[in-house]
């Protein structure tokens, strides 16, 4: 958990490292494929949980039809332990708010059919105040294991002095890392996902996919658009880093936690699922409205943030009010594509605070073949929108508002249209003369 003030100094070694090659030896130990897509209770409910809330949030997380379109892990963040480890050394859940224990939980939630998550930290303590897992990694994975819990997230406060831990970022995450490996070679369970809650430190993209399935790009999110427009303009520069088993997480979903409009709801779940970014719910779920429902279980931008056959993020094409690579944290790229298993997925952003009417050239992006057209799908409408020959123009998108589209090759586009190329500047002839 980290305040949002010193993302502005992460932001320069990103434009320093953003073209920099990226590791491809993602931590491929049969979890975390695909981004984690479930529920957390730290945005909702902060340290004021206990094991009927976790197990109410699990059960309408199966009512509401969350379960259903592929939400999984349900997952326990801080404040769930007692302040002090046991004689033996152990962290003690709290006796009266998970009096029944932790297993006990855990083994009703997988009743449930999803798996489940808990928290602990690299350092002394966890940011709320509870034993943190330094120097005690392999005793509290084991813990946890014994508990039944199958994700780790795992935060970054209480650092140990440099004198005792003589180690640098990736060091320190580095022991968890290797004792969860060492846990599951010597039990033959499952590994647990790995989510390493770093804030970004230490250029992290650069090394997280070594060690874990996901890593925190940022400090911690809230419910409002700058927030929102920061996270996403960060991210945008790293998009790189995103593929099978190893993913940049943008944070916990804060739809349904006030502050942002229904378009800057829509625009924050697209921005997130289509950048392959866990999608972790975090909101009351007893109190969810169903706008908000509706965003979180639209099954055609959940198929983009789950393709099986395409891990890598969408990035930008064009930055569209800013010059191309112009870091901006109130006002983002506006323009990004990638490729699907069904086709090129776009993704419109309107950073602006009013409608606006949005313009690109489908050669912009590098996942268009020139000299064909595509059949354009909206994702948020659900509908067929005809077909796309050479641009495509998005008509009054709302402030802070997205548009989605998947588009599929179509064939040849018809003959004769003027000029040649799409994109004409250098494009000429078999003579040598120019098109233009």
């Amino acid at each position: 958990m980290l305040g949002s003030a010193s993302l502005f100094g992460l932001l320069s070694a990103v434009l320093c490292t953003s073209f920099s090659p990226v590791p491809v030896d993602a931590l491929n130990n049969g979890v975390g494929k695909l981004p984690a897509l479930g529920y957390n209770t730290w945005n909702a409910y902060g340290c004021n949980i206990d094991e009927d809330l976790v197990l109410e949030s699990a059960q309408l997380m199966v009512s509401l039809g969350l379960q259903a379109v592929g939400y999984e892990y349900v997952n326990i963040d801080d404040c769930y332990a007692e302040k002090n480890r046991s004689a033996s050394g152990d962290i003690v859940a709290d006796s009266v708010r998970f009096a029944h224990g932790m297993k006990n939980l855990t083994d009703q939630i997988h009743e449930l059919g999803f798996k489940t998550g808990i928290y602990s930290d690299s350092g002394w303590f966890t940011c709320g105040g509870y034993p943190g897992s330094f120097q005690n990694e392999l005793r509290d994975a084991t813990t946890f294991q014994d508990w039944g819990f199958d994700y780790l997230k795992f935060d970054n406060c209480a650092i140990p002095f440099d004198d005792i831990i003589r180690e640098g970022m990736i060091g320190k995450y580095t022991r968890m890392s290797d004792a969860l490996a060492q846990l599951s070679q010597s039990s033959g369970q499952p590994p647990f996902l790995f989510s390493l809650c770093q804030w970004g430190w230490e250029q992290v993209w650069l090394w997280g996919s070594t060690l874990g399935h996901s890593w925190r790009v940022t400090g911690d999110i809230a419910p409002e658009w700058d927030s929102l427009a920061l996270i996403i303009n960060f991210n945008s520069f790293i998009t790189q880093a995103t593929d099978f088993y190893g993913h940049n997480d943008m944070d916990m979903l804060q739809l349904g936690n006030g502050g942002l409009t229904f378009d800057e709801a829509k625009s924050h779940f697209t921005a997130w699922a289509l950048m392959k970014s866990p999608l972790l719910i975090g909101t009351n779920l007893s109190a969810i409205t169903p706008d908000i429902l509706g965003i979180l279980t639209n099954t055609e931008i959940l198929a983009i943030n789950q393709d099986p056959i395409v891990g890598k993020s969408i990035s930008p094409f064009r930055w569209g009010i800013n010059p191309d690579w112009t870091s901006n944290s109130t006002s983002p790229a506006q323009y990004y594509s990638g490729p699907s298993e069904n086709g090129t997925v776009f993704m419109l952003l309107n950073t602006l605070n009013e409608t606006s009417d949005m313009f690109f050239n489908l050669t912009e992006s590098p996942w268009i073949r020139a000299g064909r057209q595509y059949s354009v799908r909206d994702l948020w409408t659900h509908t067929e929108n005809g077909t796309a020959v050479r641009n495509f123009t998005a008509v009054d998108v709302p402030p802070h508002g997205v548009v989605a589209l998947l588009l599929d090759d179509a064939g040849d586009e018809p003959a004769g249209i003027f000029p040649p190329c799409a994109v004409w500047f250098n494009c000429a002839y078999e003579n040598g003369t120019a098109a233009n």
